[in-house]
């Protein structure tokens, strides 16, 4: 053997005596030389040794030499990651054996750890560590700055190997409670609080924003969305600068404008909490956070996709109280409400609401609901997805890509003894014909479909291919509806309607069926309002909505009608609702303005003065 250079004996002994030894500081650098070369000299005997020999040699004396190689191999990497972190110009650490603490690990969540290769290895109240392969890369140094604002310290980014990546990313399988626990409580209470009490209007709200930092933009806009009763947050990258809308009643409002280098930071905090990748920009993604108030939780369903000057964030607030109603507060007239109430009650058949996206279809659906929860009654809902969560029914959120299908899933909800079905949609004939079966059998079914109105319910059920002669004794009612702003009662004002507007209002009034149970209006006496705006409503003129309704009940001229024919148009539908004295959504629209609830104008916008 060479020189003086250990015998594998000797390697032997020095590793358990190292073992045993407490740790010294030496020259890493010389003693991975020294024992690079003990490895090599006493390896390089072993090459010409016949095969069967080595199978049969030692195999401590293998595992050794094993082991010590691959020891060697990762101090070279620990090396060559100093040398890159003092090139350029960040600390480097080594996390093997560093005692990360579960506090400091769970400030990332093992996805967005795993996708950006970070970690954080030490959260004091000072100071905040966190370790990163790519330490210099853009996403790492926003994400720091984030941290760093969100906690209120200071964050410092250290290098680290890939082996001490994968080490950190271990740690998560040992924390499943702690990782759960921090799903969302980013955006708290106190946080809304903080800034609710000084939002007074639009105004105030684009001053607090321009004003905040980064970290609280984000709050700020939340604050301000809650306080406004606003359902969609939009906030746009445009030319010359942040473009921040709400939809309150149905319409976008621009809230604020804010500068353009806010914008990359703004859209990392809004990723950050809504469990996006920081690091795609030229793809949609869909995420969601919760906002934990004292009483209710507030969940927030975030989408993001590429414009051509960044991406454009969607969040839309499922506030529970927006579907906090009473039956009778949906703005159902004494007649209409009357009827339904006498279909609702009923202990089977459907219950089918019709209009557009944002007419309202799930909040009375969900009135409905709430009016029929009992706890003699058992209660499933079928839905894509799940928005808001109600005590006392069971909620089932369709999978497809489970194969969890609205068919499916309703196959499934009978097998469990329900009283009540809601299915939040009949999109296709194999759902139609379960939904109808289920009528048919004992249940109470409540569902939507997508037609303009009542009357286009059942031609579009006969062209899904559903067999008439089912169709016809399983529908109770059908039910149209759009939403109507309310006027604001402490700024409205009496307004001259012009005479095209009134020739259309006097037709629709003089066309209710004498059957309805309304009263005509004497128009010639009649008030009618329009909307100025003040404080109480942002300027807008509107506060609140309310619906504008039809309801078709089934009779026994309208069942022999669809048992007897395989086609039948809306046309059609609309005479025998007539006759039976429907009063259509335009009239129950005009009976609103006349009674000086919304504005002649909002009718003819959402529903027309046609019919």
């Amino acid at each position: 053997m060479p020189g003086n250079l250990p015998s594998i004996a000797d390697l032997l002994k020095r590793r358990k005596e190292a073992q045993a030894a407490p740790v010294t500081a030496v020259d890493e650098t010389a003693q991975v030389e020294v024992e690079t070369r003990a490895v090599e000299a006493v390896a390089e005997p072993l090459v010409d040794v016949p095969v069967e020999q080595k199978i049969s040699g030692d195999t401590e004396v293998q595992g050794a030499l094993v082991e010590k190689m691959g020891v060697i191999k990762l101090r070279e990497k620990e090396e060559e990651t100093a040398r890159l972190a003092a090139s350029i110009g960040v600390p480097y650490i080594n996390l093997k054996g560093f005692p990360i603490s579960p506090e400091a690990i769970v400030l990332l969540s093992e996805e967005q750890a795993a996708q950006m290769k970070a970690i954080c290895f030490l959260s004091t109240g000072a100071e905040l560590r966190l370790g990163a392969v790519d330490p210099k890369a853009q996403d790492i140094v926003d994400l720091a700055y984030d941290l760093g604002e969100r906690h209120k310290t200071n964050a410092v980014v250290y290098a680290i190997s890939e082996e001490s990546f994968k080490q950190g990313l271990r740690l998560y399988a040992m924390l499943p409670k702690i990782t759960i626990a921090v799903k969302g409580v980013q955006i708290t209470e106190a946080d809304l609080a903080k800034y609710q009490d000084q939002m007074k209007d639009v105004v105030a709200i684009a001053e607090i924003l321009n004003k905040a930092n980064v970290t609280d933009v984000l709050a700020v806009i939340i604050a301000a969305s809650v306080q406004l009763g606003s359902s969609d947050v939009h906030i746009e990258a445009e030319e010359t600068g942040i473009v921040v809308r709400f939809r309150v009643d149905g319409m976008l409002q621009e809230i604020a404008k804010l500068e353009p280098a806010k914008w990359q930071k703004i859209i990392n905090r809004i990723k950050l909490i809504a469990s996006l990748k920081l690091n795609i920009s030229d793809q949609a993604q869909d995420g969601r956070f919760t906002i934990f108030q004292k009483n209710k939780e507030i969940d927030v369903r975030t989408s993001t996709i590429p414009t051509a000057y960044g991406e454009s964030v969607v969040m839309r607030l499922l506030n529970p109280d927006s579907i906090s109603l009473a039956f009778e507060e949906l703005g159902f007239r004494a007649p209409m409400l009357k009827k339904l109430n006498h279909e609702i009650e009923k202990p089977n058949g459907m219950i089918i609401t019709t209009g557009p996206t944002g007419s309202g279809k799930t909040t009375t659906l969900y009135a409905i609901l709430k009016r029929l929860n009992t706890k003699d009654v058992k209660i499933i809902t079928l839905e894509d997805p799940v928005e808001y969560k109600v005590e006392g029914l069971n909620q089932s959120q369709i999978d497809t890509s489970k194969d969890y299908t609205f068919a499916k899933g309703l196959r499934s909800i009978l097998r469990q003894d329900p009283d009540i079905v809601m299915v939040g949609e009949i999109r296709d004939i194999e759902t139609a014909e379960i939904a109808i079966q289920a009528s048919l059998t004992g249940h109470l079914m409540l569902s939507t479909i997508h037609t303009n109105d009542a009357a286009g319910a059942i031609p579009r059920f006969l062209s899904m291919g559903v067999k008439p002669y089912l169709l016809a004794p399983a529908m109770n009612a059908i039910m149209g509806q759009r939403l109507l702003r309310k006027l604001c009662q402490a700024c409205k004002k009496e307004i001259v309607v012009d005479t095209d507007t009134m020739i259309d209002v006097k037709k629709l009034v003089d066309a209710l069926p004498e059957n309805s149970g309304e009263v005509k209006p004497d128009l010639a006496t009649t008030k009618f309002y329009g909307p100025v705006g003040c404080e109480k409503c942002n300027n807008s003129g509107y506060r609140g909505r309310i619906g504008a309704y039809e309801l078709l009940v089934r009779d026994a001229e309208l069942e022999k009608m669809i048992t007897e024919s395989s086609s039948i148009t809306e046309y059609q539908m609309r005479e025998v609702a007539t006759r039976q004295g429907m009063v259509s959504m335009a009239q129950d629209g005009v009976l609103k303005a006349v009674d000086g609830v919304t504005a002649l104008e909002e009718v003819k916008r959402i529903v027309g003065l046609s019919r």
